[in-house]
Formats: structure tokens, sequence, C-alpha cells
């Protein structure tokens, strides 16, 4: 393993039900990157886009390398394939890392998935062959993953296939929720990236924000 180095993969919903959060998405998303450049150690990055289509804009870059993204790559529509992006990411990773020398394989790999819908498109992959899927990377080589969900149980979704209730959470589908999901992100990125562990509270601050401002 190449002590220092972390494959950061984000997961990032794009689906019509996202109208009206490109702003504070492409903003939140860029902040986090640009934090992530002033922190220690490298980083590559992988950024997949999904709706019923599959769009991979970063492909294992550099972190130091990567461009703002903007309204001309990050905009809505379509419904919400998210096990596809799911499994394709995870073959599309889980690949890279076996055909690389062990001396310069990341030593630490984390996903972060963040959707605001139920799951209503994939064609390629169900709920069980995810959960085996995520299952073995975890317990094989250690992988993270964080599920970030709105307007769904985040937690019961995450279950589903394979990420822990610890690992899960709900947030507010608005410009508040969304700019703190990407402040809690990018904190939770750097401690990762120091001490090689997810904080346990990691989440706390949107759980916080979900039960004060979310749905009754």
């Amino acid at each position: 393993m190449k002590k220092g180095l972390t494959e950061l993969v984000f997961i990032l919903d794009r689906s019509g039900s996202m109208s009206g959060l490109e702003t504070d998405t492409i903003g939140g998303y860029n902040s986090m990157l640009a934090k992530q450049k002033n922190e220690p150690g490298e980083a590559v990055i992988t950024t997949v886009l999904f709706d019923d289509k599959y769009e991979l804009l970063h492909d294992r870059i550099s972190l130091k390398g990567i461009a703002p993204i903007t309204d001309r790559e990050y905009f809505v529509r379509g419904s919400t394939a998210l096990l596809d992006a799911i499994g394709r990411t995870i073959n599309k990773i889980g690949n890279a890392q076996k055909n690389t020398l062990d001396e310069e394989r990341a030593e630490k790999i984390m996903f972060v998935i963040t959707t605001d819908g139920m799951e209503n498109a994939s064609r390629e992959y169900g709920y069980d062959k995810v959960r085996r899927m995520i299952e073995r990377q975890k317990e094989r080589y250690g992988w993270e993953f964080i599920f970030l969900g709105a307007n769904i149980d985040a937690v019961e979704t995450a279950a589903r296939f394979g990420i822990n209730a610890d690992r899960a959470v709900n947030y507010n589908s608005d410009s508040e929720g969304t700019q703190l999901n990407y402040e809690v992100i990018s904190e939770t990125v750097s401690c990762m990236r120091a001490s090689q562990a997810v904080p346990s509270n990691w989440k706390q601050r949107i759980d916080e924000d979900y039960k004060r401002r979310g749905k009754k």
C-alpha cells in the first residue's frame, strides 16, 4: 500500500428531483475539493453523476489537478438508477486496485453516496448484488462507505445494500441541508485521510439539522 494515498469516490445524484439545488451542489462540492487540496497526503478523485444514465466525470484524477465543476457538468435530468451507479463504480475501482502494483495501491478507499430520492431505474444491479459487493470490499479490503439520503429512510435503504446504520444519515433536501452535507463530508474525509478512521460522531450535525427542520 502507498502510505498517505487515499482514493475518494463520490457518487452524486443528478436526477430530476435535485432541481433547484444545482447551485448549492456545485458550490458545496467545489468548496469541499478546495479544502481537501490543503490537507496533507495524496488523494485521487472519482466523481460519478447519475440519473437513469451514468456519467464518469472524474476518473481517478489527482486531487491537485481537478478543476471546479460548473453547470456545464452538473445539471439535473432523468430518474434514479442508484444501484447501477454504485455497482458499476465498485467494479471500476475494484478492477483498478487489482491491476495496480501493491506498493502503488491506495492506503484508504472511501465512497460517499448521495441521493435525494428512491431507486427507480436500475437495470444491471439489484439490492442483493450490491450488498454482496459492498460487504466484500468492506470485509476484505477495509473500504469505507457512507450514505446520505433525503426523502427516503436513509438508514433502512443503506442497510438493504450493506451499509451500516452508523454510516448512513437522513438530510434535508434544501439549500441549507445541501451545504451542510458538503461541510460534514469534507470534515469526515479529512479525518479519514489523517487517521484512517471515520469519526463515530461524523453525522451528528446532519442528524441534528434533520431532527430540527425535517418532516415530522
